[in-house]
């Protein structure tokens, strides 16, 4: 509700202000009834923290078998073995302690396994980087300074890479902004997001979408024949078509989401698993859906507070929905006050299992899938 109690006492002063931002008007849907799929429960905080107060910032997971890999607000890559955390990797240095430090330190989000063993990871500010995690080799394959077709990248966030491991889909959020400043990035509703795709044999880098508002996770359908795209600001996932009669095309998967998405990963049921970290309720009051259409009250919102100020009245309404192969809602799980699963990033599924990630707690969730099974 901050939105609504600072816009009457300040209306008379808002253009006077100085703005870090340039808000640009937004047009949402009116968000989809939390009804039937959609209908609020709280099975997720049936689950279990992880390496509590061990791991600041687990942002996504991945499997070499029953070893489990994520990367840390502090800019590490660390093996989740037996109990036990151990570094791996790190591709920047310093003291790696607050936001501001994120540039120097690197900010590892996206993770995934290629075919031969090794762990691809997109760094926020460092690139694209192989990681072999049992010799702790670490291989730049993009650095965020070499420019994109004219343009830098400021906010490399996630990646997905096809079976042979030929080839990487990874998003840019933006040309403009860093991660430490996602906050503005969403304020902002900035459209210098891209889709790339990198070829590992032949290091060309491809422009395939432009003009994407907080374009963030991404995942390749099972055929490989598109790969989809979540682009945050939106509340909407679209597809980029990399074979048949679309090629080359894109459309869009699932539009008016519940929520504002974040990484999309396979559900074991063919489908897509979607992490959100917060809603858009209704009924009810959604603070962006609110702003999105106010662009003044944005500039002024952050002219007076700073992010970790903003983020403080942000509801810690934890989301996870799956999507079915054709983007159909198919089930939901909640934790409506972000109790036990908080600020989720990422649902990553394993042997029966769901591993939550997450951009900002200092833990992991685990869930069980048998005990949310729906009746």
């Amino acid at each position: 509700m901050l939105a609504v109690s600072l816009t009457v006492p300040l209306l008379g002063a808002m253009l006077l202000l100085d703005s870090p931002i340039d808000p640009q008007p937004l047009s949402f849907k009116e968000p989809p009834l939390l009804l039937g799929v959609l209908q609020p429960n709280t099975k997720l905080q049936q689950a279990e923290r992880l390496f509590e107060n061990q791991l600041n910032g687990p942002e996504s997971i991945a499997n070499i078998g029953d070893v489990m890999f994520t990367g840390t607000a502090d800019g590490r890559i660390v093996k989740l073995e037996n109990g036990e955390i151990e570094t791996i990797a790190q591709f920047g240095s310093g003291p790696c302690k607050t936001r501001d430090d994120e540039p120097a330190c690197g900010r590892p989000l996206g993770i995934r396994v290629g075919p031969n063993g090794t762990l691809f990871v997109a760094d926020a500010y460092k690139g694209l980087f192989e990681v072999n995690p049992w010799k702790r080799e670490v291989k730049l394959l993009i650095s965020s300074e070499t420019p994109i077709e004219g343009r830098k990248m400021s906010f490399v966030n996630d990646l997905t890479i096809t079976q042979d491991g030929r080839k990487i889909y990874f998003t840019d959020s933006s040309s403009k902004w860093q991660r430490r400043d996602y906050l503005l990035l969403v304020m902002e509703g900035t459209d210098d997001g891209r889709l790339l795709e990198y070829d590992t044999e032949t290091k060309e880098v491809k422009v395939l979408l432009d003009q994407l508002r907080f374009p963030n996770g991404v995942q390749l359908s099972p055929a490989e024949d598109f790969v989809l795209v979540a682009e945050t600001t939106m509340a909407r996932i679209r597809r980029f078509y990399l074979s048949g009669l679309m090629k080359g095309g894109a459309d869009l998967f699932v539009e008016n989401l519940p929520g504002f998405p974040d990484n999309i990963r396979p559900s074991s049921s063919g489908g897509y698993w979607v992490g959100m970290a917060t809603i858009r309720s209704n009924p009810g009051f959604s603070m962006l859906d609110f702003l999105s259409e106010r662009p003044y009250i944005k500039r002024m919102i952050f002219k007076l507070f700073s992010q970790e100020t903003v983020m403080k009245f942000v509801p810690r309404y934890s989301l996870v929905l799956e999507l079915s192969d054709s983007g159909a809602f198919r089930r939901s799980l909640h934790d409506p006050d972000g109790q036990v699963a908080s600020y989720i990033s990422e649902v990553h599924e394993h042997d029966g299992h769901l591993y939550l990630g997450s951009f900002r707690a200092p833990f992991l969730c685990r869930l069980s899938l048998q005990s949310v099974q729906q009746p």
